[in-house]
């Protein structure tokens, strides 16, 4: 047996993800001027109290930008691929919306301090949820280096998991998981997809929690985490309604659109 078969050993999840509803890309609003994964949008969900979610996307000098498309296109008037840009350029494109440049994971670390639990969606750099990756997670692991506050990550690809359980090891691991059966899943194997679909690098990845399609709560994996004691949480939560049909299920929810209900 190599280093490599061993099993990871999970983190768990800070409680404070199971308390406050997590802000889906922060509390944004456009109408407001708090355009997704923004200054503002971050600002806002604290001075709520909600928990936060945002993503982070590669920049050509290798940094943790927090933005959610691999493109600017639809976020900003530029054009192109974030990975295009270094960390500087990126800074100073505004988004649509408030005119702020894109920010660092790093400023936002700072902004947030710990007040709140950050959850950082690392997006899939291979283009298939496959091995190529590595990068990105060395720039949140540095990042993530001395903060204090409850955080955790997560990731559609279990092998950018994996690359964080190597590279900080304290840090609560996460799958971010749905049925891969959308037409955008239609471009990967068949194999792959099934395998993904059943969460089964859960494991390999010393992964703690999951966060799930809320409209796939029924899944029979996803009921067997949770009766394993495995906390769930759930994308995206957009009425009241929904969470309430949500809560049924899940530990916590991800929201957006709409005030969600807070403890107390």
């Amino acid at each position: 047996m190599t280093e490599d078969d061993l099993p990871v050993r999970p983190v768990p999840l800070p409680r404070a993800f199971l308390v406050a509803p997590i802000a889906h890309r922060a509390l944004h609003d456009l109408a407001e001027g708090r355009p997704e994964n923004s200054r503002a949008a971050v600002r806002a969900a604290i001075e709520a109290g909600y928990g936060i979610e945002i993503d982070v996307q590669l920049s050509a000098d290798g940094e943790a930008m927090v933005f959610h498309d691999p493109a600017l296109d639809r976020l900003t008037d530029a054009h192109g691929p974030v990975r295009a840009r270094t960390a500087a350029q990126l800074a100073v494109i505004p988004l649509k919306g408030d005119g702020e440049g894109i920010p660092t994971l790093a400023e936002i670390l700072r902004l947030v301090a710990g007040r709140v639990p950050l959850l950082i969606e690392i997006k899939d750099q291979d283009g298939a949820m496959g091995e190529d990756v590595g990068p990105l997670e060395a720039a949140v692991a540095r990042a993530l280096e001395g903060y204090e506050g409850p955080v955790a990550v997560m990731s559609f690809n279990p092998h950018a998991m994996a690359a964080m359980a190597r590279l900080a090891p304290g840090i609560a691991r996460g799958l971010t998981t749905h049925a891969w059966d959308d037409p955008d899943s239609a471009l990967l194997e068949h194999d792959h997809r099934a395998h993904l679909a059943v969460i089964g690098d859960f494991d390999r990845v010393g992964a703690s929690f999951i966060s799930h399609d809320a409209h796939d709560l029924d899944n029979p994996r996803v009921k067997a985490l949770k009766e394993a004691g495995v906390p769930v949480l759930t994308w995206t939560v957009r009425s009241p309604d929904e969470e309430a049909e949500a809560r049924r299920q899940a530990d916590n929810i991800t929201f957006e659109g709409y005030a969600a209900r807070r403890p107390g």
